[in-house]
């Protein structure tokens, strides 16, 4: 990693079990200059230790995953590194998912069934703002 960065720079974990989905969440975002993908990780355990040891600005989280999954992986980043922001990136499209992420200390959450939303939701919570719920229907 390059030890300077530009101060816009963003960077980014992605956290999924899925490789392929990771690979395809990578072409998106690689879209935006200023972002970096620091780092990948394929299940909750190794998000935390990536999240201590990379120090992104925003995890991208999926909530199933083996060893640990995202919701307890998003409270332990958020008590270990509460300046690391988390953004909830799951299949399930529920308030009781959604409100879940919250409590857990997501500051956003979004169904991958929007994944055209991704890139706005990124830049949202890395502005530590909370991203629209996932029943958010606007247009």
């Amino acid at each position: 990693m390059p030890e300077s960065q530009s101060p816009d720079a963003l960077k980014i974990l992605l956290v999924d079990d899925h490789p392929p989905l990771r690979t395809s969440i990578r072409r998106i975002l690689k879209q935006r200059q200023a972002w970096e993908i620091c780092g990948e990780a394929g299940n909750g355990r190794e998000a935390v230790e990536k999240s201590l040891e990379l120090r992104p600005s925003v995890v991208v989280m999926d909530i199933s995953m083996p060893e640990m999954d995202g919701l307890e992986a998003t409270r332990q980043i958020r008590r270990l590194a509460p300046e690391i922001e988390v953004l909830i990136f799951s299949q399930y499209l529920s308030p009781i998912a959604l409100k879940a992420a919250l409590d857990a200390g997501a500051r956003g959450y979004l169904s991958k069934s929007r994944a055209e939303n991704l890139t706005d939701a990124i830049q949202t919570v890395a502005s530590h703002k909370h991203y629209p719920s996932s029943d958010d229907d606007s247009k």
